[in-house]
């Protein structure tokens, strides 16, 4: 009796789970041209059903349906053997008039169950338009048009859009390059140059492109997005986004004027060349509103703030670390790390950046987690007080300030910490000496000379007042000029230019080794913007290509090397998003760009 229980058992749970398996989908175009017939199908993955019902459909005409079809296969894959089967019952419908209808689900029953399908939306456009004529017409004279070997810009053409073109300096704008064609166009070539003004940032579409028709200007094409990038503003004003030419191959069957050969073969193909030229775009960038806080991150977008210690009870020389994460969306690629507040009495390492966030339309969006490490090295309690991090929110186009909580560590004494030295580390203190003020009394034999002299008045006396006098005066001399020069900040700036490079240079070799390549392009890109910056004296947010191509010949480098600078800067900017071997790319990059700042550095006169 058990085990036939527990047959049953089992048999329902196959069954069960079988039955969970079945699916009852919908499918029809998104979008038809009114006057035009489409198909409206429903499938299911079993044999045995009965009382399929279709919803109403009122808004579409019936010509056919539905009619039944069955579909099985089998596949074999390592012995292991799986079949499927399926119905599917099809409309052949009508489109009416132009507008967006809903068709709900319908119900079947399957092996004893109920299901209900997927509701499906579809948007019916009005029919082609031309003055004088209808659509027929104009397909017709589009056809003509073809035939002849012209294809007009009404026909096949480019349009290029901005999500917004009034913006804060920083505010993400979505640029979209779209198709319009009425035409078979086979091929699209053409690059996107260079915008001046923004940091562009490419999103990723993928290869095969998906066409959907849309009605526009009274005509309706098949469009498909063709490319898209961010912007992120980097000066106010009005800036110019250029018109971009693409050129385009369409395939065209060119009727033969053999009545034989149209018959059985209906004509030959050609291939048909057109530039398709994009509108000029106009961005008013507009600056950022009065009063930023002391503290401003540079960020513009919404964020939120949040914090986490290791630990709030340690020893002196252990570590401890807090975690800073920013998450929202906006130029989160562009802000300023924000300042902890530690003691004075500990020692401080560079802060951890790592970057998780993905490209949207309204700018980068995720987290920047960033990890400060220090080191306490006296025993106390100690206070670390809220980290503030300051953004502009375009919400309510006002700054705003986010803090963290403050944190108290008590450090206890760890082992190796004497109460007598403190010495053997790297700290803010002076070394300590302590247990030297009381001296024993010296013992053994002591030689007593008299002396007739004095020391006050005598040639030594005089020297100890006159060789520091001179060497005083001697070091006043020697080091006024430095002095004068650290006092010019840009001077500095300018002399150190070469060793940050070098050391951002430096981790970008790391980056490389590690095969992070998009670390390794961002360090590479700061190396170099960073350096022509600081040699420059110009700040980093006024820096364009233009601009640096004109500070270098006024500082008399060589045309060829301020081309090879430049193309550094492209190359870096282009071979994250570019297909292929990216170690062998990253390899190239990174030697050519130590040489051309070396090169700079030879070449730029101050």
């Amino acid at each position: 009796m058990r085990k036939v229980i527990l047959f049953f058992i089992l048999i329902s749970t196959v069954i069960g789970a079988w039955a969970d398996n079945i699916t009852f989908t919908a499918n029809a175009p998104e979008v038809v041209v009114s006057g035009d017939q489409f198909r409206l199908s429903y499938t299911i993955n079993s044999q045995k059903v009965r009382d399929f019902r279709a919803p109403s459909i009122k808004e579409f005409e019936v010509l056919m349906g539905p009619s039944r079809s069955t579909q099985s296969s089998t596949q074999i894959i390592n012995g292991n053997v799986t079949s499927t089967s399926t119905i599917t019952f099809t409309y052949i419908l009508m489109a009416g008039k132009e507008g967006t209808y809903t068709i709900p689900g319908a119900t079947i029953v399957a092996d004893g169950n109920n299901y209900t399908s997927n509701s499906v939306e579809i948007k019916v456009l009005p029919p082609d338009q031309s003055a004088g004529a209808g659509s027929g017409n104009s397909r017709n004279s589009s056809r003509n048009q073809a035939n002849s070997g012209k294809i007009t810009d009404k026909e096949l053409f480019m349009m290029a859009t901005a999500s917004k073109t009034n913006v804060y300096e920083q505010e993400a704008i979505l640029l979209t390059y779209k198709v319009y064609t009425q035409v078979n166009l086979t091929e699209l070539r053409g690059d996107i140059p260079d915008l001046k003004g923004f940091h562009t940032q490419e999103v990723e579409l993928p290869n095969q492109k998906t066409w959907t028709l849309e009605h526009y200007n009274g005509r309706n094409y098949n469009t498909t997005i063709w490319r898209q990038l961010v912007l992120f503003p980097q000066q106010t004003g009005k800036i110019e986004i250029p018109s971009v030419t693409f050129g385009g191959t369409v395939s065209q069957m060119v009727a033969s004027a053999d009545p034989f050969d149209a018959f059985f073969n209906g004509g030959n193909y050609v291939n048909i060349t057109k530039n398709l030229v994009t509108p000029k775009l106009t961005i008013n960038v507009k600056e950022l509103p009065a009063g930023k806080p002391a503290n401003f991150s540079g960020g513009v977008g919404e964020f939120t703030l949040s914090s986490t210690i290791s630990t709030q009870e340690l020893k002196t020389n252990d570590a401890v670390t807090i975690k800073l994460v920013i998450s929202g969306t906006g130029n989160m690629k562009l802000i300023n790390t924000p300042e902890v507040g530690f003691p004075q009495d500990f020692e401080i390492y560079d802060p951890k950046v790592d970057n998780k966030f993905n490209l949207t339309r309204n700018g980068l969006a995720g987290n920047k987690v960033i990890e400060y490490l220090a080191i306490p090295r006296h025993a106390g309690t100690y206070t670390i007080p809220p980290i503030e991090f300051s953004y502009f929110d375009l919400k309510s186009q006002s700054y705003k300030t986010l803090k963290t909580d403050a944190y108290t560590l008590n450090v206890a004494k760890g082992e190796g910490n004497s109460d007598q030295v403190v010495a053997n580390f790297t700290s803010k203190e002076d070394l300590k000496v302590l247990g030297q003020d009381i001296r024993y009394i010296k013992t053994g034999d002591t030689r007593l000379t008299q002396k007739d002299d004095y020391f006050y008045g005598s040639t030594s006396y005089w020297l100890w007042y006159i060789v520091p006098l001179a060497l005083f005066i001697a070091f006043m001399v020697i080091y006024r000029k430095q002095a004068m020069e650290n006092a010019n900040v840009a001077k500095v700036r300018t002399k150190k230019a070469n060793k940050v490079a070098t050391k951002r240079m430096k981790n970008a070799g790391k980056l490389l080794a590690e095969k992070k390549s998009e670390a390794f392009y961002d360090e590479v890109l700061k190396a170099l913007w960073g350096y022509i910056s600081d040699k420059l004296s110009i700040p980093l947010s006024q820096l364009s290509k233009d601009n640096i191509e004109e500070e270098l010949q006024k500082h008399q480098v060589a045309d060829e090397l301020i081309k090879e600078f430049i193309n550094n800067l492209n190359d870096c900017e282009f071979a994250r998003y570019a297909p292929g071997n990216q170690d062998e790319k990253m390899d190239k990059i990174y030697s050519s760009a130590i040489d051309v700042i070396s090169k700079m550095e030879n070449s730029i006169k101050r």
